[in-house]
C-alpha cells in the first residue's frame, strides 16, 4: 500500500452533495509514520464527504483493531478500534494549522490526504491502559512480575497516604525485599 496516494481524496470538481469513500488501514500506515506501539493493525475507514460550496464535511468512520504489547504482561495484545469523527476542510489563502476539528486548505488545492487524520484517530482512540481482558494474560509473565499480593499493596498504599513524612522500610518489608532479591538471583542463574 502507498501510504502516500492510498488515502487522497480528490475533490475538485465534485458538485454539492454526498459522497462516500472507503480506505482499508494496515501495516504500512503505521509503518510509514513510525509508530512503535502498533504492531500490527487492520481497519476498514468509511468517509461521507458533504461537498458544500465553500467547505467540504466529512464523517469519519474507523472500525478494526490492532495487535499492541500488553501492558500487563508484554505479551501481544489485540484490541478493537471503534472511532467516529467529523472532519471539516476549509479553504483560506492564509495559512493556518490544522486543529483538530478544521483542516484548512489553500483554495488551489484539489485533494485532501487523509493518512494523517486516520492514523491520528487511530492512535487516538487506543485505550490509556492496553491490556489482555481478564485471565488472558500470560501467567508465567504475571508470576515474575509479582512482588507483593494485592493485600499487602493496599497496607502499603495506606501506609503511605497516612504518612507524609518521609518513610524508612520496616524490618518486615526490608527482610520481604531481600528473599525477592535473592530468589530473582538464583531464578537467573
Amino acid at each position: 500500500m502507498n501510504v502516500e496516494k492510498e488515502f487522497i481524496i480528490p475533490f475538485k470538481g465534485l458538485k454539492a452533495g454526498v459522497y462516500t469513500y472507503d480506505f482499508k488501514v494496515d501495516d504500512s500506515l503505521f509503518e510509514a509514520f513510525e509508530c512503535p506501539e502498533i504492531e500490527h493493525g487492520s481497519c476498514d475507514v468509511r468517509v461521507e464527504l458533504r461537498r458544500l460550496e465553500s467547505m467540504l464535511d466529512m464523517q469519519v468512520e474507523i472500525a478494526g483493531k490492532v495487535e499492541v504489547m500488553c501492558d500487563r504482561c508484554l505479551e501481544d495484545c489485540e484490541l478493537p478500534i471503534a472511532y467516529e469523527g467529523n472532519l471539516v476542510v476549509k479553504f483560506s489563502d492564509e495559512p493556518a494549522e490544522y486543529d483538530g476539528e478544521v483542516l484548512w486548505l489553500h483554495p488551489s488545492e484539489d485533494e485532501v490526504d487523509l493518512a494523517p487524520y486516520v492514523y491520528e484517530s487511530i492512535i487516538l482512540s487506543l485505550p490509556l491502559q492496553r491490556v489482555h481482558p481478564e485471565g488472558e494474560c500470560n501467567p508465567e509473565m504475571l508470576k515474575r512480575f509479582q512482588v507483593v499480593t494485592a493485600e499487602e499493596f493496599a497496607r502499603m498504599e495506606a501506609e503511605a497516604e497516612a504518612d507524609t513524612e518521609p518513610t524508612t522500610l520496616s524490618e518486615e518489608a526490608k527482610a520481604k525485599l531481600a528473599t525477592l532479591k535473592a530468589q530473582m538471583q538464583n531464578e537467573e542463574k
